[in-house]
């Protein structure tokens, strides 16, 4: 594996190179590399890291107030406690 974060060219990997050591490249990637996916010397796909407007920023808190439990949430109906207690054995 050569490419780098700090080679902004594409390398150039066949597919089982890739195949074999797929997470590695996956990190390198996220680290800013860029890599030519070649299959009997023809590119076959490209990777490289997401361009910023691709990568959501979390915002934690976004859904303060937007998710409700119910009051019933941890009840068991009496219907459905019946018929578990019924095949009990």
């Amino acid at each position: 594996m050569d490419g780098s974060a700090q080679n902004p060219m594409p390398v150039q990997v066949g597919v089982r190179e890739f195949r074999e050591n797929m997470f590695g490249f996956l990190r390198q990637a996220r680290l800013g590399a860029a890599f030519l996916i070649t299959s009997h010397g023809e590119v076959v796909a490209e990777l490289r890291p997401p361009s910023p407007e691709v990568r959501p920023r979390r915002q934690p808190g976004a859904l303060k107030g937007k998710i409700t439990i119910a009051p019933d949430f941890d009840t068991m109906p009496p219907d459905m406690l019946a018929a578990m207690e019924d095949g009990a054995v």
